[in-house]
């Protein structure tokens, strides 16, 4: 019987990965070196796990109670799943209210508003980490600095310009300012962005590309999961904005979802049905949670700027 002894220029890619793999004593010790207990993990866990109930309390309530009967609302105790389920809570709900005429309105303002936001701010977070120009620093914290404006001090004169334009009672207030970058977006999108390899940069720009090309072919595809968080945030804003529609649109043929929920309590004040108030209110929200499910891994990644390595 013969041994075959495999050396380093024979190992192959399974010989690597056994290499590569933490020895068994390194298992189950924090980056210090220390050994960490057992049930540190369990009670992370379980903690995890109380937090999300707690959170999910609230929607989980607002679902039961949208599926319940109002005899069933005024039981005490009250009931923490529906002995029947009343579906036609939502159809009351869309009946009682022009409802998908406000979910057009606030599906095109949201539309448009994400990709406004999503273009403006990525031009203005590549003007502040792709190129180099004097006095760019500098200009970032001044951009920074308008985080702190109460938007009460802005409220006056933005309704003054907007009546003098002839906006009000238009769906152009809540959408034109998306044409301006915001400085919340623009430190999110440059922290991202600064992660992008110079030389790249640097190779493209002597293979004579443009700094449109090289923002739109190369760094935009790159910067998706950034984007993407973006794209959540002003989409959520623009969805659930309440003070916007309430000061610029007074015509229910324009008026959003927002409006629309209140129009529904004031309607039915003298005795306000709490399950197809719940139930309309599931109707709301459903958009914005589907949203965050189908794009959730773009938009961790974009949150912990997870980018180049």
């Amino acid at each position: 019987m013969t041994l075959t002894t495999t050396t380093p220029q024979q190992q192959g890619p399974e010989d690597e990965a056994v290499l590569d793999a933490p020895k068994r004593e390194e298992v189950g010790r924090a980056r210090d070196g220390s050994r960490q207990r057992w049930y540190s993990s369990v009670i992370a866990r379980v903690l995890m796990i109380g937090l999300s109930l707690l959170f999910l309390l609230p929607l989980y309530w607002m679902i039961a109670s949208a599926l319940k009967s109002g005899q069933e609302l005024s039981h005490y105790p009250p009931t923490w799943f529906p002995q029947e389920f009343h579906w036609e809570n939502f159809v009351n709900a869309v009946n009682a209210m022009p409802f998908w005429s406000f979910f057009r309105n606030t599906a095109v303002i949201t539309v448009l508003s994400v990709v406004f936001s999503v273009v403006s701010n990525f031009i203005v977070a590549y003007g502040f980490a792709c190129i180099e120009w004097k006095g760019r620093d500098r200009v970032f914290y001044i951009v920074l600095a308008t985080l702190f404006i109460p938007f009460p001090v802005t409220l006056i004169p933005m309704f003054d310009l907007y009546a003098n334009l002839g906006w009000v009672n238009t769906w152009l207030p809540l959408i034109v300012p998306n044409l301006f970058a915001s400085a919340f977006f623009v430190f999110l999108l440059r922290q991202f962005l600064l992660q992008i390899p110079k030389d790249m940069l640097d190779a493209a720009r002597l293979d004579a590309a443009s700094e449109w090309a090289i923002a739109w072919r190369l760094v935009f595809p790159t910067a998706l999961p950034a984007l993407t968080a973006v794209a959540i945030f002003s989409a959520v804003g623009a969805w659930n904005d309440f003070m916007g529609p309430l000061i610029y649109l007074q015509d229910v043929s324009v008026q959003t979802l927002s409006i629309g929920m209140q129009a529904f309590r004031q309607t039915n004040q003298q005795d306000i049905q709490f399950n197809e108030l719940m139930a309309a209110s599931v109707l709301v929200i459903a958009p914005l949670i589907i949203l965050f499910f189908v794009f959730q891994r773009y938009f961790l990644k974009g949150i912990t700027l997870g980018g180049f390595k």
